[in-house]
């Protein structure tokens, strides 16, 4: 592999692969390519100063054998068509979308959480998957609790914003006045739970290892542009003081702890790669629980940034192989 990795974003002209384009451009990656689909190709992306010309995503151009990783920011059914052209022609592939996520033999990884999972992708196919956005921020808080006093069950509260749900989502807020603006469960259900829930209490445990793991969570899309926010409940094996907790998470890689009267929100977490951490004190419901609330950017943290570190160590680990 050349010194300087030849890149491929693929989905470039969506929320997502504009924000992966704009860190590759401002951690130094200059080999880079945008791919997007057909009725984009021909136009321009920002990267740089000159931008880069947006090419037709399809089996033969992602599978020519001339890039080394590819970013995949697109639906789960263009992953599962376009994510095995790309690893059959030998690159590093890591997929933002659900397609790979709770696939048995395919790392589901955190990089502050199970970094050293990344690599296992390189000993089958070079494909490794980045978790929901908000799956991301949980489980940076919870293996540090949960490495220090045991997890027992956890309850969650997402507020997300609607860039999750894409680009023409965050046009549309703007468009709105404040009479518009109201909450939305607007996944696809089984039962009286949503698949944003079960998919959230599914990753967290299979990045944990912990399959039995109790998770109970409720997510909803809020009127708000970037960032998403959680509110979450832990119940622990062992009592930990909130001080106790709020220094832990404050050691902790990839977190910012606050502490009144600043508390997270998703402006203020905009634009940053930490995961905010605030408001963390006793579960009043439980003698054993801890109470927290969390904010992060859904499309750096929560996507393309999480995405970028796990293919950095993916390709830091054929470095390290090829010597």
């Amino acid at each position: 592999m050349s010194e300087s990795p030849r890149i491929g974003v693929v989905g470039a002209t969506g929320a997502v692969g504009a924000v992966t384009l704009g860190l590759l451009a401002e951690r130094g990656y200059d080999n880079v390519r945008a791919f997007a689909s057909a009725r984009s190709a021909g136009s321009r992306v920002a990267f740089g100063e000159d931008g880069l010309v947006v090419e037709t995503a399809t089996p033969e151009a992602l599978g020519a054998g001339d890039v080394d990783l590819f970013l995949f920011s697109v639906g789960a059914s263009a992953s599962r068509e376009l994510v095995p052209v790309a690893s059959a022609a030998g690159a590093i592939c890591v997929d933002k979308s659900s397609a790979y996520r709770l696939l048995d033999g395919y790392p589901l990884v955190v990089p502050e959480v199970n970094g050293a999972r990344a690599l296992d992708a390189l000993e089958r196919d070079r494909i490794a998957a980045n978790p929901n956005c908000c799956t991301i921020p949980l489980t940076c808080v919870l293996k540090p609790l949960h490495d220090e006093a045991g997890l027992v069950r956890v309850r969650v509260s997402t507020y997300q914003s609607v860039s999750g749900a894409g680009a023409r989502r965050v046009q549309a807020l703007s468009a709105e006045t404040p009479d518009d603006h109201d909450l939305v469960m607007d996944w696809d259900w089984e039962g009286d739970e949503s698949e944003e829930e079960a998919k959230l209490r599914a990753e967290t445990r299979k990045i944990l290892e912990l399959p039995d793991l109790p998770v109970s969570a409720t997510c909803v899309r809020v009127p708000v542009p970037v960032g998403h926010s959680e509110a979450v409940w832990v119940e622990l094996e062992r009592r930990l003081e909130p001080d106790e907790a709020a220094a832990l998470l404050a050691r902790s890689p990839g977190l910012r702890v606050l502490e009144l009267p600043e508390f997270p929100t998703p402006r203020a977490a905009a634009g940053t790669d930490d995961v905010l951490v605030g408001r963390v004190r006793r579960d009043s419901a439980s003698d054993s629980g801890i109470a927290l609330y969390l904010s992060c950017d859904n499309l750096r943290k929560g996507a393309a940034l999480n995405a970028i570190q796990i293919a950095e160590s993916m390709l830091a680990g054929v470095a390290t192989a090829s010597r």
